[in-house]
């Protein structure tokens, strides 16, 4: 299945990066909040879209009837080839924002999602934050790892993912003067702690119950739980009437 319904909210053409000076570069934490609207939707989240869709940046997508799967690619722990059999047999699109490690070290599993039809994002060379960054050393995150992508897979890649979910107004506008759309999330759970993996069937009903159109939905693939559970959430998505 392609992505190209909702190309609309995610569709970028990378262009050389400028610096910017003007914006506040203020740190802030994001997160998705408790809090949900009629929809079931995140209002914090809906709140992020308000404040700085102008600035190519989104918690939610604009498709209520898609729920978009995310994985951050950090580090390999085993469980990505799993992940990517499943959503091949699931018929399912995925994005993989990688770091600079993760693009270095796993050439042949990020060939493989590019190969079965796999969206790749930029997560940072380095995975730092990027409003403790000069305006140079902020573009060369982003630009650094995505020239190395495109030089050495021929990936253009048009998503970013602020590294640590930490962002400011001038970090959200260096991604968009690099050409990228910077994509946070709608639903998340603590599931990159290794040793603290919640049961199959807590991690399960917890991304079931909140299940909202539009939702971007972050995952990691250091999961154990997920990489099990992902056929059985992908199914649940698709009896309640999403598209994946």
């Amino acid at each position: 299945m392609k992505i190209e319904p909702y190309a609309a909210l995610l569709t970028a053409a990378v262009m050389p990066c400028t610096a910017v000076y003007a914006a506040d570069n203020t740190k802030i934490g994001y997160g998705q909040g408790t809090a949900t609207d009629e929809k079931n939707r995140p209002v914090d989240a809906v709140q992020f879209n308000s404040r700085y869709g102008d600035l190519d940046a989104f918690a939610l997508s604009e498709d209520e009837k898609r729920i978009i799967i995310t994985f951050d690619q950090g580090y390999e722990n085993g469980y990505t080839a799993k992940i990517l059999d499943t959503l091949k047999e699931k018929d399912v699109q995925a994005i993989f924002f990688l770091t600079g490690p993760y693009a270095k070290t796993e050439s042949a599993l990020v060939q493989r999602m590019i190969d079965e039809g796999h969206i790749l994002g930029n997560h940072g060379m380095t995975h730092a934050s990027l409003p403790t960054l000069s305006d140079e050393n902020a573009k060369e995150e982003i630009m650094s790892l995505h020239n190395y992508v495109m030089n050495n897979y021929g990936y253009q890649m048009q998503y970013f993912r602020c590294p640590c979910g930490e962002y400011s107004e001038k970090a959200l506008e260096t991604a968009q003067q690099c050409g990228y759309r910077t994509l946070f999330w709608s639903s998340a759970y603590v599931d990159w702690k290794t040793d603290q993996q919640p049961s199959p069937q807590e991690g399960l009903r917890k991304l079931t119950e909140s299940a909202h159109g539009g939702e971007i939905l972050l995952l990691h693939s250091v999961s154990s739980t997920n990489a099990e559970i992902l056929g059985d959430l992908i199914d649940s998505f698709r009896a309640q009437g999403y598209t994946v």
